[in-house]
């Protein structure tokens, strides 16, 4: 599921930063399907407006997405290994392409390139927030509660609904699936800092701790999200969970890139 999907005519390829970025023609039907609610929502039964609020959705992911893989990649350049980046339907995979080219990473190491691409989406978002706020418009927080105790909501409203939308998006993509990312769930972001916080204080079979980690978090997720009818993210974290259980009886717990 969470596999570096093969190579299609569709694909689009450039460099970022130095960094080979390989776009799969299934990063945009994935991305459309995810959005397609939220934009329905904005463009309130509009078909030509849907169209681009969809083509504003899709441009936020692409470049949220695009700095999430690119914080893994730099981190990985930091210590001395060269990756690739790859969107795909289920978002993106930051890949090293010299194995061992100086060494392995230790774990303290991978457990940095972890967290860099959640960390830099945080960093987007707050850049975001102070951007709208030196201009005194309000901030469409994504969490109520956060957003009402430190006074978001006040402030200038939006003259266009699709800058609105713009920055309504950013702050989502850029808070809420971080957030989601840091979950301790293998192999997202936070099931592999998990794992490599455990192996860096010397904690033995640190992997298969935190796939079942990873197992008992990811099913009580999966049975919050579908409470809340959040269908989508029910059937990730299931999936997620199921995969994490199959995990536990192989050895290595799930594959390491480096």
């Amino acid at each position: 599921m969470l596999a570096e999907p093969q190579p299609t005519p569709f694909d689009i390829d450039f460099r970022a930063a130095g960094v080979p970025v390989r776009v799969s023609g299934l990063f945009w039907l994935g991305t459309a399907l995810i959005g397609w609610g939220s934009c329905q929502a904005f463009a309130r039964g509009n078909p030509r407006e849907i169209l681009l609020y969809l083509a504003i959705w899709t441009a936020v992911v692409l470049v949220s997405i695009l700095v999430h893989e690119l914080g893994h990649a730099l981190a990985y350049r930091r210590f001395g290994q060269d990756a690739r980046i790859v969107l795909y339907h289920f978002g993106g995979l930051a890949i090293p392409e010299s194995w061992g080219r100086r060494r392995h990473l230790r774990p303290a190491e991978r457990f940095i390139v972890s967290a860099a691409g959640p960390a830099a989406q945080l960093l987007l978002a707050l850049a975001v927030i102070l951007l709208l706020r030196a201009g005194g418009y309000l901030v469409p927080f994504p969490i109520q509660s956060v957003g009402e105790s430190l006074g978001f909501y006040q402030g200038r409203r939006f003259s266009s609904p699709f800058v609105f939308a713009v920055a309504d998006f950013l702050l989502f993509v850029n808070i809420m699936w971080p957030l989601l990312n840091l979950m301790p769930v293998p192999p997202l972001d936070g099931g592999q800092m998990v794992r490599e916080g455990l192996e860096a204080v010397g904690v033995a079979d640190a992997g298969r701790i935190a796939t079942g980690i990873g197992a008992i978090v990811g099913g009580g997720l999966a049975w919050l999200a579908y409470t809340r009818q959040e269908t989508y993210l029910g059937i990730m974290f299931a999936m997620l969970a199921v995969a994490c259980f199959q995990n536990l009886r192989q050895s290595p717990p799930w594959k390491r890139w480096n």
